[in-house]
């Protein structure tokens, strides 16, 4: 039994006769039999009363379940209603999603119940289609454009750090998560690229990683925008309308930013 098996099974008997809990569930890696030593334990805590966003309430639970270190609520990934831990003895990352019983019927996917109090629960599961967000394709090429020439501004100005930090955005939010698509999986971001993807694909998002330096910078904007143009003609609809002229303009200025770095080049030769 794992780690992360036997921290839920605590769980369960810590919570089992506690009135005001409904069940417990437990979701992530346990679904797909894919827990190692380096994985955390999402579990999904059902109770009569909302509890989420109520960090107080929450760090209460938290600290019930095992040797509690510390703690935070999940504003950063659009979800308060977690609560993210680590406990010790042994040292665990351990997501706790409080929500209601009406709260659990809107779900990404199918969680595997460990407690379930008068099975209410399996029914809501009986009722109910679990529901995984997917990008929006217009949402994206809307932005996409955009995002370049602003890295490309930061380029030619010299702020390759926060042009370096862009790169890991565009990989989370556009490029992971279409390359994903293309390959029939779940849109989750860069998660479990090296993998999930064909060696192809990956080779193609490993061009996105650049180093600190203007050259490799302006090299991989280039790959991620070739990616993004390669996957939008693979995945998008043709109801999406793609913004031609943005793109025109974007990819000249990416021709000048490019022209004036070959001039500093040779200027500095001629030195």
């Amino acid at each position: 039994m794992t780690i992360q098996m036997k921290f839920a099974e605590n769980v369960v008997e810590v919570v089992k006769d506690d009135e005001t809990i409904i069940g417990l569930a437990v979701a992530g890696s346990w679904l797909t039999n894919e827990i190692d030593e380096f994985s955390d334990l999402d579990l999904i805590l059902v109770t009569k009363e909302k509890v989420g966003a109520d960090k107080l309430k929450m760090l209460e639970y938290a600290k019930r379940f095992g040797h509690f270190l510390s703690g935070f609520t999940g504003e950063h990934v659009g979800e308060p209603r977690v609560f993210i831990c680590l406990y010790d003895n042994p040292l665990l990352h351990v997501d706790i999603k409080f929500v209601t019983l009406q709260e659990f019927r809107e779900r990404i996917e199918t969680p595997v119940i460990l407690l379930d109090k008068g099975e209410q629960l399996q029914r809501v599961l009986e009722q109910t289609q679990a529901k995984f967000p997917y990008p929006d394709y217009q949402w994206i090429e809307d932005r996409f454009w955009i995002w370049i020439h602003y890295t490309l501004l930061k380029i030619g100005r010299g702020e390759y750090m926060e042009a370096f930090d862009f790169f890991g955005f565009l990989r989370m939010v556009v490029c992971g998560p279409l390359l994903h698509i293309k390959n029939g999986n779940l849109p989750r971001g860069v998660r479990k690229v090296e993998t999930q993807l064909p060696s192809e694909d990956f080779d193609k998002l490993s061009g996105t990683l650049p180093a600190y330096s203007r050259e490799s910078l302006l090299e991989s904007l280039q790959h991620s925008v070739n990616l993004y143009c390669q996957l939008r003609e693979e995945l998008f609809p043709s109801s999406v309308t793609k913004q031609l002229e943005t793109e025109q303009k974007v990819m000249e200025y990416f021709q000048e930013i490019t022209n004036s770095k070959d001039k500093l080049a040779a200027a500095t030769t001629s030195l």
